[in-house]
């Protein structure tokens, strides 16, 4: 389903002071009465792992803070190191781990399980996956039929965000195809301004570009099986994608400073180099998920006025919805950590942290008024409405040393290819034999 245009919204500050967000009293925004019953943990001493910092780390302890509010229980939040499965494996060794992970990726969740750390998700956890997640994020967090992690905080990363003065000196408009989107980079250089910007030195951003162009070029049901290796990388459909994607790599002109500069340029640069110089900046557009707000922030750009947003450009029928997220995963029995995914599982506390800004749900009970402004409305409606048809990272999904693994495997094939573009056959034979160790492992 293709993402609602975002382009011409104003972004608000965050709301309220946090006061009964969860709707134990009059709600701030929208209907966030009570949806979920938990027992009375009186005395319980629980923690919770995440790689989550600053502002982060602070809205989910309010979501923590009101379990421990409803519940009687102490919930010691304990900072982790990313990747967070080293992190959590340093801590089952050492026999203290965590009562709950917060784990980023598909692969990671997946690994927990086959080293028998994960506790699968109780009756009471299900009950409200089941009545607020499409069954897309439920599969996510189920390994061989058993549910064993519960999605709390995603991303939409099939956006492209673009300095609005740019495109309005040039004369330029929001594309909604891939062609378009080609039609317009050549108008913004021609107006003497490189069109767009490409972290690079980060190699997921570059994973991140390849599966939206794959995802609307070649389907969900081809991305499905790309994801688990069922088909090869040597297949026509990434050649596809691969030919797709060179069109833009392959031009020196429409990328910022060139491949190699993009090679140089790591991801939050890639973002502030977009919205500083005013209507002079080395890239017009920069593509990634919901986030790269955060690294707006970091400029004197307005989102909504200097700073506007549109969908990834549809190369197939749709425009793609391409995701992330976090998922909590118990690794202790009791009761106290099964309540807390039952917990993070409702509506209520998908609301605290909504409320707060900064943060999407794929909870689809939750009232999007609760969100501080238009911008976030309309980027957690999209991936709502995405239902079943949206898909999780492609990498995420992968074993860690081919899909997440700085100078491995697929971050570094395609820096290469960015690099070299016209070189799709041996991109992709790399791919698969890189694909082909990794999940033989």
């Amino acid at each position: 389903m293709a993402v609602t245009a975002v382009g011409a919204l104003t972004l608000a500050g965050c709301g309220g002071d946090g006061d009964d967000p969860a709707g134990e009293g009059p709600a701030k925004n929208g209907d966030t009465s009570s949806s979920v019953t938990l027992p009375k943990l009186d005395g319980q001493k629980l923690s919770v792992a995440a790689v989550w910092t600053g502002a982060e780390q602070a809205n989910f302890t309010k979501v923590l803070k009101e379990f421990e509010k409803r519940t009687g229980a102490t919930v010691t939040f304990v900072p982790a190191q990313d990747p967070i499965i080293n992190f959590l494996g340093t801590k089952v060794a050492g026999g203290q781990p965590p009562d709950v992970a917060m784990i980023p990726q598909v692969g990671a969740i997946q690994q927990a399980v086959a080293k028998k750390w994960a506790k699968p998700v109780g009756a009471e956890a299900r009950a409200q996956l089941g009545q607020n997640y499409a069954q897309v994020w439920q599969d996510l967090g189920s390994v061989d039929g058993t549910q064993y992690g519960v999605y709390f905080k995603a991303a939409n990363k099939s956006l492209v965000w673009y300095n609005a003065q740019v495109f309005e000196n040039a004369g330029a408009a929001e594309p909604k195809t891939w062609k378009d989107f080609m039609a317009t980079a050549e108008t913004i250089s021609a107006s003497g301004v490189s069109p767009v910007s490409v972290g690079g030195a980060d190699g997921w951003t570059l994973t991140d570009w390849f599966e939206n162009v794959y995802l609307s070029q070649a389907g969900p049901e081809k991305y499905d099986q790309l994801a688990k290796h069922e088909i090869p990388w040597t297949d026509p459909s990434v050649t596809d994608a691969l030919t797709t994607l060179g069109e833009l790599f392959g031009d020196e002109n429409l990328i910022a400073g060139g491949a190699d500069w993009a090679l140089q340029t790591e991801f939050p640069a890639s973002v502030t180099q977009t919205f500083t110089g005013g209507d002079q900046p080395k890239g017009a557009m920069v593509y990634e998920g919901d986030f790269v707000a955060v690294n707006i922030g970091e400029t004197e750009a307005k989102i909504g006025t200097d700073a506007k947003v549109f969908p990834f450009p549809a190369v197939g029928a749709e425009s793609p919805v391409v995701t992330g997220g976090d998922a909590a995963v118990a690794l202790k029995d009791g009761k106290g950590a099964q309540a807390l995914l039952t917990w993070l599982a409702s509506k209520d506390a998908a609301a605290i942290w909504a409320g707060e800004g900064g943060f999407l749900s794929p909870n689809k009970s939750l009232d999007a008024a609760v969100y501080p402004d238009d911008v976030q409305r309309t980027m957690a409606k999209a991936l709502i409405d995405a239902g079943d048809a949206v898909r999780f990272d492609m990498s995420d999904q992968a074993p860690q040393s081919f899909g997440g693994t700085p100078g491995k495997g697929e971050w570094k094939i395609l820096q290469d290819f960015l690099k070299n573009p016209a070189d799709v056959k041996g991109t992709q034979q790399k791919l698969e034999s890189a694909a082909a160790e990794a999940y033989k492992s």
